[in-house]
């Protein structure tokens, strides 16, 4: 029986992403419309076709359905079924860990903040590292909407035919260092605020809701800047797409950015340091209740 309870973090883990992934998904994508737009050394993507997150919400809707907010869905639950299940299971299973070595608590019982932040750093890295491909194929899903990609299985066959396997970790240095800065922020804050709380609401929603309010501030505060260059550099592409009386021909592009640096910089250069925290408060907006769904469901599947 304690095996099965040591692989229960991961199960609850991967149940409780899914669900929040469902239930906040257009606001994910409305962000990442937002951070690809305005780059003015690509064409492309170089006009500001949306003001806000709301003008992005109403203008996707209605030019290109609802059915739209919800293009890339599916590779974002294969993302949530990989990421979110090895990303929680894996940090409480080393806070287990460590609290059994004695490096968890201090001697007064508090937990040492350190302790949390290395567990949920490794536990982001591991975990997005792995399910990379899977977020490459939800950006540009959702960039074009119900244009180019029709499913899930065209995206990647496309990606993989014309940029190779590395197509599928394109931008995996950003996107885990993004991890890391996530989960070093939201899982610790979370943790130490639902202790802090445990007096006045004691382990209940109530509780856990403004815990993981207060956790997902933080998290759009430190990973907004990386976010867009994690999404721009996963969006772009080695050669484009082109259809002539019906034959489907490949162009090579030129490179945009040659990594996270330069992306970084160039972004700056051309658009102003703000530039770095489009698509912010759709970040935030949908943070807040992703995280409140997730750790109230999280929270509930623990008590079976």
């Amino acid at each position: 029986m304690t095996e099965v309870k040591d692989w229960r973090p991961f199960v609850y883990g991967g149940v409780a992403s899914i669900t929040a992934e469902f239930g906040t998904f257009p606001i994910d994508t409305t962000k990442t419309r937002l951070q690809i737009q305005g780059q003015k050394i690509d064409q492309t993507f170089s006009q500001l076709r949306y003001r806000g997150m709301t003008d992005a919400f109403v203008k996707i809707s209605r030019e290109e359905g609802l059915r739209a907010l919800y293009s890339g869905i599916w590779p974002a639950v294969l993302r949530q079924a990989t990421y979110g299940t090895i990303k929680f299971g894996t940090y409480y299973t080393l806070k287990k860990l460590a609290n059994e070595r004695g490096l968890l608590t201090n001697e007064d019982g508090s937990e040492r903040v350190w302790s949390n932040i290395l567990c949920a750093a490794a536990a982001g890295a591991i975990s997005s590292a792995i399910a990379n491909p899977t977020d490459v194929l939800k950006v540009r899903m959702q960039v074009h909407g119900k244009g180019q990609h029709q499913s899930l299985l065209g995206c990647f066959g496309e990606i993989y035919k014309y940029e190779g396997i590395r197509g599928l970790w394109r931008g995996v240095g950003p996107t885990a260092q993004r991890a890391v800065v996530i989960a070093s922020v939201e899982l610790p804050v979370y943790d130490f605020c639902k202790l802090q709380l445990m007096n006045a609401f004691g382990d209940h929603v109530a509780n856990h809701f403004i815990s993981s309010f207060i956790a997902s501030l933080g998290s759009a505060i430190a990973s907004t800047p990386i976010d867009v260059i994690r999404t721009r550099l996963m969006n772009q592409r080695h050669v484009s797409m082109s259809s002539i009386n019906g034959v489907v021909t490949a162009a090579a592009t030129p490179k945009l950015y040659s990594g996270s640096l330069d992306c970084a910089v160039q972004t700056i250069r051309n658009e102003g340091l703000l530039a770095l925290y489009k698509g912010f408060i759709p970040t935030w907006v949908r943070m807040g209740p992703w995280n409140i769904i997730f750790f109230i469901t999280y929270e509930q599947l623990k008590k079976y």
